[in-house]
């Protein structure tokens, strides 16, 4: 029998746990939805409900059968995490019970509460290098109708920089920013076979095939480390066994095409080329963008689309004035941030710039 994801495993209970809700009011319903979607996406500081809701049993139950009953979550956030979250929880609770006749604290979550209290956990530098589970709820495809339930889950090093030296064991927000774009404007990779540059986690190319209608995507990355954690990141969203995602180590700089080799990617065409977070680093922008070159002059009508965080505007401008003396003409979209109150998932920093940036060589 061929084994099935745990994202696929769960969509029946997430089915329920959407009809539990139906009793409640949409205000109420609302709030619990993106308080769930903060605590599945590890956010350090989840929007917890307000007093009213609180205080309500049947949004208390609601709260304990998503996130914290037994096999609630096939793959739940870190127990020291869910300790602090649930801790905080209870304690507003607690706070906004004038009348303990009329309202009280959910025995589920007391005893959820107990059981953590009772695991041996790792300190905070332990925990700090461990990998966990992490799920992006996808708000723009819920919105829009396809898909109200759409995530994605991978598996991360919350650390800046994990054990191995490398930045790409964890999604950062250039690419959940990108992601946002691309489902707020599919036609970009719908049909078409994409390339990611600097792939990381594998969120974009993840979300491409699994959502987006992707033809095919190349999912690449210069580390081996990455490389390998990527066929892991594929099997949690169900795309083990697909033909529409496959991995592929590119080191920017380095000859696409070698001697003993006639044509690049077996000469199948790739139509866009995407890269979130991959201008941060202002030493190897000139091997980026040469391998951008290089791409163009195989694939001359190729789309490219980087999305870049500024969090230096030494660095980005660097970025531009490499694309500038390499021919390339930078044009920025229009796609604001959203501020963290608007966002409905996934959940990012509003604080820098994140430029969508669309790349075409001018004539020579």
């Amino acid at each position: 029998m061929t084994q099935e994801s745990p994202n696929v495993q769960k969509s029946g209970r997430n089915a329920a746990g959407r009809s539990e809700m139906a009793n409640l009011t949409s205000k109420r319903q609302k709030q619990i939805d993106r308080f769930c979607w903060q605590f599945l996406q590890l956010d350090s500081a989840p929007k917890i409900p307000d007093d009213d809701t609180l205080r309500d049993a049947e949004a208390q139950d609601v709260l304990y059968r998503r996130l914290f009953a037994p096999d609630a979550v096939a793959l739940p956030p870190p127990p020291r995490y869910q300790l602090r979250i649930l801790k905080q929880l209870i304690a507003k609770i607690e706070a906004c019970i004038t009348d303990w006749d009329e309202h009280g604290i959910s025995d589920e979550l007391m005893m959820s509460l107990s059981n953590l209290l009772s695991l041996r956990l790792p300190d905070e530098a332990a925990a700090a290098q461990q990998k966990c589970y992490v799920t992006y709820h996808l708000s723009k495809l819920g919105r829009e109708g396809r898909d109200p339930d759409a995530h994605i889950t991978l598996l991360e090093s919350r650390s800046l920089i994990s054990a191995g030296g490398t930045t790409g064991l964890r999604t950062w927000e250039a690419a959940l920013h990108l992601g946002q774009y691309l489902c707020a404007n599919p036609g970009f990779v719908q049909n078409k076979r994409v390339l990611e540059l600097g792939a990381g986690t594998g969120y974009l190319g993840i979300l491409c095939a699994k959502y987006l209608e992707a033809e095919h995507v190349l999912v690449s990355d210069g580390s081996e480390d990455v490389i390998n954690n990527l066929p892991d990141s594929f099997f949690l969203n169900g795309l083990q066994a697909s033909t529409r995602v496959s991995p592929l180590e590119l080191r920017w700089g380095h000859a696409l095409v070698g001697t003993e080799e006639q044509a690049w990617n077996g000469g199948r065409r790739v139509d866009v080329v995407l890269g979130a977070d991959i201008t941060y680093d202002e030493s190897v922008i000139p091997s980026l963008v040469a391998t951008l070159e290089e791409l163009v002059d195989i694939l001359p009508t190729v789309t490219i689309i980087i999305a870049a965080t500024e969090r230096n505007r030494k660095t980005f401008q660097s970025f531009l004035d490499v694309c500038e003396k390499r021919g390339f003409a930078v044009a920025n979209e229009s796609f604001p941030v959203p501020s963290r109150s608007e966002q409905d998932g996934p959940f990012y920093n509003n604080e820098n710039a994140i430029h969508i940036c669309k790349l075409q060589r001018r004539p020579k």
